[in-house]
């Protein structure tokens, strides 16, 4: 069992959790993911990593309750303990295994949107522990549903927040706050950008237009987390990748994120999952291609 030590909320249906997992923290990296489950029927639910403390043996997530298990989820509080707290998953930030150096010599941007702000928390603390000051930009909504905001600004060069409703920080998308400072002159080498699919399809139109290579995580689409399911099969250039084996994070203007969405809203019933079997074959699946994950 793993102990749950915190239990809070964050924002407006955005909660957050530390968890005493030691030997998940101890191999923890920015950019990969646990698989919690609540109990032993219960559902694999593939989550990112927003922090983690090595030392502690803490790992601490950040989660939206968009179906049962997750709305189950916010119910549980301090004291209570996850049946299974699975990883760390898939594949670190590739920043992760550069020379420093070569590192410090690169301008860094980072996007976050929604609760997207949580998966790139963990990166760009990493980047202030190793002397790199980076740009970030975070956008929601409204004032009200920005999350970790202290954090972020203790461990960023430059915070930009941003509000669809203007109420706070930039008024508009996070686009607009690109746009913004590629005009008055910033000049970045790498943009990491992580949030609902939407703002990061739009961030790397925006990003591509301004000549600025663009890392995305494909953690919304993942559902079974294993490879086995077909939900995160993504087009990748003209590769077939899954974001939980092969990911989650990619090079954002390779990857085709028209047919993931539809991908994403056809895996919701029955009928589409048949569907995307029959017209994917052998690479519906990412594990063994025949895994009946889907049934």
């Amino acid at each position: 069992m793993y102990k749950i030590l915190k239990a809070e909320k964050l924002a407006a249906n955005i909660y957050l959790m530390d968890v005493e997992a030691p030997r998940v923290a101890r191999h923890c990296e920015p950019g990969q993911f646990v698989i919690v489950k609540m109990d032993e029927k219960g559902e694999r639910i593939p989550l990112t990593i927003c922090d983690f403390d090595r030392e502690a043996g803490i790992v601490t997530i950040v989660f939206q309750p968009v179906g049962a298990s997750t709305t189950k989820m916010t119910e549980l509080k301090a004291g209570d303990a996850f049946r299974d707290f699975t990883g760390p998953l898939g594949c670190a930030s590739e920043f992760v295994t550069e020379d420093i150096e070569t590192l410090k010599n690169k301008k860094f941007l980072f996007v976050g949107g929604g609760v997207g702000a949580a998966p790139i928390y963990p990166q760009v603390k990493w980047m202030k522990e190793h002397g790199i000051d980076v740009d970030v930009i975070i956008g929601s909504k409204t004032k009200d549903l920005l999350i970790l905001e202290e954090e972020m600004k203790a461990v960023s060069g430059n915070y930009y927040p941003c509000t669809d409703d203007g109420s706070y920080g930039h008024a508009g998308m996070v686009t607009s706050m690109i746009d913004e400072l590629v005009e008055k002159g910033n000049k970045y080498d790498v943009c990491v950008a992580i949030g609902p699919m939407i703002m990061m399809k739009f961030a790397c139109l925006t990003t591509k237009k301004h000549g600025i290579p663009t890392i995305v995580s494909m953690n919304p689409i993942m559902v079974d987390g294993t490879g086995m399911c077909g939900a995160c099969r993504v087009i990748v250039g003209d590769e077939v990748k899954f974001a939980c084996v092969d990911g989650p994070e990619f090079d954002g203007h390779l990857v085709d994120f028209d047919t993931a969405m539809k991908r994403q809203q056809m895996y919701k019933t029955a009928e589409g999952r048949a569907m995307l079997k029959l017209q994917e074959g052998d690479t519906h699946h990412g594990g063994c291609g025949h895994c009946g994950g889907d049934e």
